[in-house]
């Protein structure tokens, strides 16, 4: 049984293996709060989209990118692979359709441009006007967004306890009680959610261990995919250095008593694997080649949308 945000009548979930024939269409003629609330996110994505295509140096970003066919491939497929996990969750949570996979695109791309869980709002409203998907979306929304927080905070928390005796090696000029202060800030929120999650979760236990599962899964290819995507473009470092720094990564990203981290990972990159200049190239050509995949997405999709609104009445 899915709750809800106060007005909505609480239903249960489509049963898991129920194939709809078509996408549940958008309720005729009804431009609610909800349709004027996703036009408005949507129109922000282009405005983002718009302001930082301004920013990036085209030239730049296109004179390091790679040419290896295999980089693309683990690029991209790094990329689409958080969209491809959030499917398969609401697939189970609300029998999403095949189309239901833009929707998650315009998720990620608002969450990546705008600011973030503006993603999750929009999808709500996506969801809010396809009752025959759903009719109470919210609550659905509200456990997959903690349950990929928690996973996030376990896997974080395993690999900083494989990567500890590292990062104590490497003199970060962090002392052991803000790494300490650091693991108690990650762990506390989900010491919460697990305390009072009667109060917390509104769907079923099977669907929360499922939901979990599939976030885990997502982080870990997520991860291992970067890895691989930076021994493609710098070969001369093993795959397994690449690996451990993905996870040191990871790490150093969700430890909110570090300052400068990006500053301080490749650091870390450069005093493990050397290369200074190579590393500081491959992570300015990451960094504006997932800013270009956002930009070229955002626009693409916000253009989509356009082109929806002109076919509805």
């Amino acid at each position: 049984m899915l709750t809800s945000p106060a007005g909505e009548v609480p239903v249960a979930g489509p049963k898991i293996g129920a194939t709809p024939a078509v996408d549940p269409p958008p309720l005729p003629r009804q431009r609610g709060w909800a349709w004027w609330l996703g036009a408005a996110i949507s129109l922000a994505v282009l405005v983002a989209v718009l302001y930082q295509l301004r920013q990036v140096d085209w030239g730049r970003v296109w004179a390091i990118l790679p040419v290896s066919p295999a980089f693309w491939t683990v690029f991209f497929i790094s990329y689409f692979v958080g969209p491809a996990a959030d499917w398969l969750i609401y697939r189970r949570l609300w029998n999403m359709p095949v189309s239901g996979f833009v929707a998650l695109l315009r998720k990620l791309v608002g969450n990546e441009l705008v600011f973030g869980y503006v993603g999750e709002l929009y999808l709500y409203t996506w969801a809010r006007r396809r009752t025959g998907m759903t009719s109470a979306p919210f609550g659905a929304i509200k456990d997959v967004a903690i349950l990929s927080a928690m996973a996030a905070n376990v896997v974080t928390l395993a690999l900083f306890a494989i990567c500890y005796p590292l990062l104590d090696q490497l003199h970060l000029g962090i002392d052991r009680s803000t790494f300490a202060w650091s693991v108690a800030i990650i762990l506390g929120p989900s010491t919460l959610i697990l305390l009072f999650r009667r109060q917390l979760f509104s769907s079923p236990r099977r669907d929360l261990f499922y939901v979990t599962a599939v976030h885990i899964v997502r982080i870990l290819v997520q991860n291992g995919l970067l890895a691989l995507a930076w021994h493609l473009a710098l070969p001369d470092v093993a795959l397994d250095w690449w690996l451990v720094l993905a996870a040191i990564r990871m790490v150093l990203a969700r430890l909110p008593a570090l300052p400068n981290k990006d500053l301080v990972f490749a650091g870390v990159a450069i005093f493990l694997i050397g290369h200074d200049d190579a590393i500081g190239t491959l992570m300015t050509m990451m960094a504006s080649l997932i800013l270009a995949t956002h930009l070229g997405l955002g626009l693409i999709l916000a253009i989509g949308e356009a082109l929806e609104w002109r076919r509805r009445p």
